[in-house]
């Protein structure tokens, strides 16, 4: 029997195959970041026998920063930290995490859902309510078996440990098939900074932001003002520069810790050689994640860059790119292995963008496919054919008009995308 005939049945329910693309070593060694605890258990949210709630502590004086979808469907958990982010840490915070149920299309059972998991955590750790955040991740419009959540709550008060951050990766995870972390360090004034995330995404992938959840940690000192402005524009150039299937989800969410104890002097400007320094590492760590994301893309075989160059503006230069990265026809003949050229003519046209056919360059890797508006006299089919064969790829276009350029990735749609999202509720 289904969940969907009987949504009170816990499943047991096998993963998928990881990911060809997946990062070859695995998930990565993290540091432990001081000031933060992890612990993961599993509460039979939706499915049995897995790992399906984490729990992040937080020490006072913590800063957080965060970016969350901006879609109109918005889910419970995400409006409840949207009221939140910027407020201060001094007492300490939390952020709980759950998988199998988004809480999304939930009504005033996912705001009292909220609520009560919220008032739980705090409650068992000593921070205020107002500090603790929740995420929710998983199937829209069935009410959340909170209960379930909180009776683990003990539990997972007694397991907090700083070097669980592995189980709390694992613990996010729906379709994914394999759990993602990236880490970087950075020299702050002579003093050495970490930073390590933990992302969870699949599908349902598309900027604004892309469906994801996303926690990164810090032991900088960093201004929750100058946190929150560094987390915001690396965002428009990592999460939200990367698709799987052009949807958005209802419960995006990425939230950004400095807790602070790496003994730096504290960052309290963006333009100082400081924040740069940060800046690049944090950029670096969300683009990792970002990257992993679209590599465990359901039913992924292909990743692929798409840049442009050329366009009217940065604006236009994205709107290509998205085009391109978005197209069911683009991606299917990536998945086919086919330099199906002329699918990517159709995108740029359909984009919206300024462009002008006659200028227009494509490119498959380093080969030109097309220049001038019309087949270069350079291509080959036979190489170009071969290169398609790979497991990453760029897709190059040039529309010879500006200067505006953007970069965004992508990946294949196949016959596996089908199966995963036929049975999703099964």
């Amino acid at each position: 029997m289904s969940d969907q005939k009987n949504p009170t049945a816990a499943k047991t329910k096998a993963a998928n195959p990881v990911s060809p693309l997946a990062p070859k070593g695995g998930f990565p060694a993290l540091p432990v970041i001081e000031g933060v605890r992890f612990a993961a258990i599993a509460a039979g949210v939706r499915y049995q026998g897995r790992r399906d709630v984490m729990l992040a502590e937080l020490a006072p004086g913590t800063a957080m920063a965060g970016v969350f979808t901006r879609s109109a469907t918005r889910s419970a958990p995400v409006l409840d930290c949207q009221d939140k982010i910027g407020g201060d840490c001094t007492e300490g915070a939390a952020i709980v995490v759950n998988s199998g149920n988004s809480n999304a299309f939930t009504g005033a059972n996912g705001r009292d859902a909220v609520a009560r998991i919220t008032k739980g955590a705090a409650d068992a750790l000593g921070v205020p309510v107002t500090r603790v955040f929740s995420s929710s991740t998983g199937v829209i419009g069935e009410p959340l078996k909170y209960e379930r959540i909180l009776d683990k709550l003990p539990e997972l008060k007694q397991a907090l440990s700083a070097d669980a951050i592995a189980d709390a990766a694992a613990a996010i995870m729906t379709t994914d098939t394999f759990p993602k972390g990236a880490t970087a360090t950075a020299d702050v004034d002579g003093q050495t900074v970490k930073i390590a995330g933990i992302a969870k995404g699949s599908g349902m992938i598309a900027p604004d932001m892309a469906t994801m959840l996303v926690y990164i940690f810090t032991d900088a000192a960093v201004d929750q003002a100058v946190l929150q402005t560094l987390v915001s524009r690396n965002n428009d150039r990592t999460f939200n520069a990367i698709t799987v299937d052009s949807d958005t989800s209802t419960s995006d969410t990425v939230l950004v810790v400095a807790t602070g104890k790496a003994g730096n002097a504290p960052i309290t400007a963006t333009d100082s050689d400081a924040a740069r320094a940060f800046e690049t590492a944090l950029h670096d760590v969300m683009l990792d994640l970002a990257h992993q994301v679209v590599r465990d893309g359901e039913g992924a075989t292909k990743f692929v860059a798409v840049q442009v160059t050329g366009a009217d503006s940065d604006g236009d230069a994205r709107r290509v790119a998205m085009a391109i990265a978005n197209s069911p026809l683009v991606k299917t003949a990536l998945a086919g292995e086919d330099p199906n050229w002329g699918r990517v003519v159709m995108a740029v046209g359909k984009s919206g963008a300024k462009a002008d056919r006659d200028r227009l360059a494509i490119r498959f890797g380093d080969n030109i496919v097309a220049e001038n508006g019309w087949v270069s006299p350079a291509y080959s089919e036979t190489d170009c054919a071969a290169y398609m064969k790979r497991d990453t790829l760029e897709i190059g276009v040039d529309l010879g008009i500006g200067a505006g350029q953007a970069t965004v990735w992508t990946c294949d749609l196949t016959h596996q995308y089908i199966a995963i999202n036929a049975d999703y509720r099964s």
